[in-house]
């Protein structure tokens, strides 16, 4: 079997799917984005060498961009692990056939290689190349470079699939890059400097160039040998079966009816990937100040930073919540068949998106370190969250009617039938409307009575809160069948 045929089994796998219709403009959609994004690649790729020119007048403007290529390669690995889709194949059928294993994972490994996230350093990497050559560097020493950084994009795409298999891994390159921009930021010591000093050796001493190629292989091999050992029939057909962990959750009683709902979502939580990840995604939410908060230009837009403000406690608010009730899709036709009311659902809904905001708000502490005008926004952005943006977001996932496999790893694009304009629509009221609250009052009064405009929408929130809930609740029912029909479908 070559890799013809199994190209052939994918498109046909790909045109036959129930979903091809479906998801088609969408698809064509994010065609015309992959083409935006590689055009500003090309143009970057082209303009990056002059950038760096003007920057830095007196220093070799390939030594500048080398210096800022640790960046780079520091985003592109967190952007794959969030967002890359790795490549899936069907390889049940093809277990019973006479294929060789390792012609299926080395089909597997080299088409991870044709990923938007592969092809876009090359839209950067090329032009830059070309106006390198053009700029009468030397050819050898040129291509040696080219390749020295394609072959470190490449090894990123494996280790890509090594930390998506091992949680740890992540963790611990997570932790590295961290301190990495710790030592940085406090003038300890600059990563880039080495990093830099490296990638200008592929250009200085081309012999250096071995060194990233022979990592990319050895990524290459143990991917190849991981993929391998779970190459079986037996272990793809066989029941996995593990032991089953509890916790006591008896301090939910306090809590009076919801508890049976607050503790199923903790452990939904604590059990499944897809939630999991959910939770890091808000916890890096935390971090939303930081891009505006350290910019002299934003301390002159006080609406701007209410934006920002609202993100830093709303991550898992946002995240978790846009989702309801999407996380009990697996079993949510048995939820509705039991005599509970609805408003009991919701209420513990509500109030795990309420618990998720309180702690985003204690963590967010160390943001004193930016005055009390940030954290006081930061606080009025806490409470918008809990009295409006709660709400909000509930009525929001009432129309998100899309299942979740909770023990997937959600990746970009990969959920398309999720699109919804309507849910859109509503999910503009989270940006604007506190930015609105705050700039009226702002602009007539002061920067407090802005503030105090924005805390006060969430209190009146807190206040109406049972017919809020009401309303909700109404909607939730009216969607009730269309729901339960909607997760009961297999695309």
């Amino acid at each position: 079997m070559q890799i013809a045929d199994f190209l052939r089994l994918e498109w046909q796998q790909f045109t036959r799917a129930a979903y091809f219709q479906k998801s088609l403009a969408i698809k064509i959609l994010m065609g015309f984005l992959v083409l935006y994004f590689g055009v500003t690649a090309l143009l970057i790729g082209g303009l990056i060498y002059f950038i760096a020119e003007d920057a830095a007048p007196n220093v070799d403007p390939l030594v500048t961009v080398n210096n800022l290529l640790v960046i780079w390669v520091a985003l592109d690995l967190l952007l794959r692990y969030f967002l890359q889709q790795l490549p899936v194949l069907n390889v049940k059928p093809l277990m019973a056939m006479p294929v060789q294993r390792t012609k299926v994972v080395r089909f597997v490994l080299l088409r991870s290689l044709s990923s938007f996230f592969n092809i876009l350093p090359l839209f950067l990497y090329i032009p830059f190349t070309v106006v390198l050559l053009v700029n009468d560097y030397n050819p050898i020493q040129t291509l040696a470079w080219f390749v020295g950084v394609v072959s470190i994009s490449f090894s990123i795409n494996f280790t890509n699939f090594l930390i998506n298999k091992n949680n740890t891994l992540f963790y611990a390159l997570l932790a590295l890059i961290t301190l990495g921009v710790a030592l940085n930021y406090f003038g300890v010591y600059d990563p880039r400097a080495f990093a830099g000093g490296y990638f200008y050796a592929l250009f200085d001493k081309p012999y250096w160039v071995v060194v990233p190629l022979f990592v990319m292989y050895l990524l290459y091999r143990s991917n190849k040998s991981l993929l391998l050992n779970g190459f079986y029939l037996d272990d793809l057909v066989a029941k996995k079966v593990s032991l089953a962990e509890d916790s006591d959750f008896s301090w939910l009683k306090r809590f009076g009816p919801v508890a049976p709902f607050l503790e199923n979502d903790i452990k939904l939580i604590r059990r499944n990937v897809r939630p999991r990840q959910v939770l890091l995604v808000s916890f890096m939410f935390l971090f939303y100040g930081l891009i505006f908060y350290t910019q002299d230009i934003y301390m002159e837009m006080p609406t701007i930073l209410v934006f920002a403000s609202i993100f830093v406690t709303g991550g898992f608010l946002m995240t978790f919540g846009q989702q309801v009730p999407s996380w009990d899709s697996q079993y949510y036709k048995l939820l509705m068949s039991q005599n509970i009311p609805y408003r009991q659902y919701l209420n513990a809904k509500w109030m795990l998106m309420v618990f998720g905001v309180l702690v985003s708000f204690v963590l967010s502490l160390p943001y004193l370190y930016f005055g009390w005008d940030i954290y006081a926004m930061i606080a009025a952005g806490a409470l918008f969250n809990v009295g409006l943006n709660s709400f909000i977001t509930l009525i929001g996932g009432a129309l998100n009617r899309t299942p979740i496999v909770l023990n997937e790893k959600a990746k970009a694009f990969s959920n398309t039938s999720g699109f919804n304009p309507t849910q859109l629509l509503i999910g503009l009221p989270k940006i604007f409307m506190p930015m609105l609250f705050f700039y009226v009052p702002y602009k007539l009064i002061s920067f407090d009575a802005g503030l105090i405009c924005v805390a006060l929408s969430g209190v009146l929130g807190l206040v109406f809160r049972s017919q809020f809930l009401s309303l909700i609740e109404r909607i939730y029912k009216r969607g009730k069948h269309k729901t339960i029909a909607a997760f009961a479908q297999e695309s």
